[in-house]
């Protein structure tokens, strides 16, 4: 029997039969012209006004797509307002000829405050770890590629231990009072079959029979079929965390890059041990800005192959990619997808559903439809400090018995899903008492196709693939660019943060 998990609930609770604060005093207020009309016996304008209000508590309190109506008029402004003045079509510094240090990310959108640094020398090959600065979010992310053997045979003990581990990993980053976030991002991207061709070229017989010839046809069809799957690990640090304890160890980058490497030992052994990863590889500059450009580019990855194989036998070939074309040559943010380069993308958020999921349910999502599409996925595990989860819990549980109390003295039946509610919000208390730690995960999932093909097809192919997990898609139009920089690019981009 696998195991169901569905001790989770819902981030925010209202107050006053399920209504927030604000919605609740937006009502109110709303409701006093009618209020107004009726004292003064004003029939007509009281009809009008009512009106006006239930059209109102609509727009308040029911979510459109997801969202509210509030949210959704100013995030139209804000994309009116960012196509009107031309921000939301960036053309990079290469193409325009201005390029002043080649060092230097040239990245679009909420990426474009990034800067990367070079981290102490790591033993045993002293390689420096590329350390992410956002300027803007204020924080400081380090990225790991990890490999990971897969759940598909792995016995029910085995996928507990696992996310007992992942468990525990959260419990490490909390106490540990740096980590505020832990990304974890897959691609899926089709086979393009360039580690094989360099495999073939140098153990291929000359003198071969008509053997190699139907090989090489296999080969051909099979890669066409073929999906690859990379995954990273990104821990994120703000700078209001890291700043007192990198100046007990010498202060500026370099004080910092020295927590970090702390942080990052301990989250590597937890991610050895009960997580069950067989490699993790702390990314350095080169290698994290061949990751960005193959996220922006799937198809360039096999050229990269191809160089660095090639610089094995000839040192001057030059396979590293600057971080000023690490970025697309041009981007376009639109309502309904991302455009970036020759690629179009589309995506959608993932809303947990309330009877549980199994581990590994999230699988059909990551399985691409047709050639050349790729789709990648970011989890995130926003922690919550020990403060603001004891206070957070504090104010739900006290939230929960307020409309549990409301609910019977109205004489109003608590349904089996509120009921529900209730005994999970009551539960984390215990939790916390406990040592767990208190975080609010998200999911995000996009489809990368090229611009010769309809990314609208493809965007309701992705849904559809949602649903049948057993996922609620969310549709996150006007908000396609930041939803691929977190879910494509292990940059330590999230939704979480106001900033972005």
């Amino acid at each position: 029997m696998m195991t169901l998990y569905n001790d989770y609930s819902r981030d925010k609770v209202g107050l006053f039969f399920g209504l927030t604060a604000p919605q609740l005093a937006t009502l109110v207020v709303g409701a006093m012209p009618a209020l107004l009309a009726l004292s003064g016996s004003r029939w007509l304008l009281t009809a009008v006004l009512v009106v006006g209000w239930i059209v109102l508590a609509l727009l308040t309190v029911m979510p459109i797509h997801g969202r509210s109506a509030v949210g959704w008029t100013a995030a139209g402004v804000r994309f009116l307002t960012g196509r009107v003045t031309g921000w939301s079509v960036w053309r990079s510094k290469l193409t325009r000829g201005v390029v002043e240090d080649v060092a230097a990310p040239d990245l679009p959108g909420v990426m474009n405050a990034l800067e990367i640094h070079e981290g102490t020398p790591r033993p045993p090959l002293m390689q420096r770890v590329a350390i992410i600065q956002d300027h803007v979010a204020r924080t400081w992310a380090v990225t790991a590629k990890v490999t990971h053997q897969g759940i598909m045979t792995a016995t029910e003990h085995e996928r507990t231990g696992m996310g007992r581990g992942l468990s525990d990993l959260l419990d490490i980053c909390s106490r540990g009072e740096l980590v505020s976030e832990v990304l974890f991002v897959v691609r899926t991207v089709p086979d393009d079959g360039a580690e094989r061709a360099q495999w073939v070229s140098r153990h291929r017989v000359r003198q071969g029979t008509g053997a190699a010839e139907v090989n090489d046809q296999l080969a051909a069809a099979l890669t066409r079929a073929s999906v690859r799957t990379e995954a990273f690990v990104t821990l994120v640090v703000p700078e209001g965390r890291i700043a007192r304890r990198a100046r007990e160890v010498g202060g500026r980058i370099e004080g910092r890059a020295r927590v970090l490497e702390l942080v990052m030992g301990e989250v590597e052994a937890q991610l050895r041990g009960a997580l069950g990863f067989t490699e993790v590889v702390w990314l350095t500059s080169p290698e994290l800005a061949i990751a960005v450009r193959t996220g922006f580019a799937p198809a360039d990855r096999a050229g990269i192959i191809t160089a660095l194989a090639e610089r094995e036998h000839d040192p001057t070939v030059n396979a590293s990619v600057p971080w000023s074309q690490a970025g697309p040559s041009g981007a376009d943010t639109l309502a309904r997808w991302y455009s970036h380069d020759a690629w179009n993308s589309a995506s959608v958020g993932i809303a947990l559903p309330a009877r549980g999921v199994l581990m590994g349910a999230m699988a059909p999502m990551l399985t691409p439809s047709e050639a050349l599409e790729r789709r990648t996925m970011v989890v995130a595990y926003p922690i919550k400090t020990l403060q603001a989860a004891e206070r957070e819990t504090g104010k739900g549980e006290w939230a929960a018995d307020i409309g549990e109390a409301m609910r019977e003295g109205a004489k109003m039946k608590t349904r089996a899903k509120e009921a529900t509610n209730i005994r999970h919000r009551r539960r984390l208390d215990a939790k916390l008492a406990a040592g767990n730690s208190l975080t609010v995960p998200y999911a995000v999932c996009t489809v990368t196709v090229p611009k010769t093909y309809s990314i609208g097809d493809f965007a309701h192919q992705l849904e559809a693939s949602v649903r049948r997990a057993g996922f609620a898609p969310q549709v996150l139009d006007l908000a396609h660019d930041v939803a691929f920089a977190a879910s494509s690019l292990p940059l330590g981009i999230s939704l979480s943060r106001s900033t972005t």
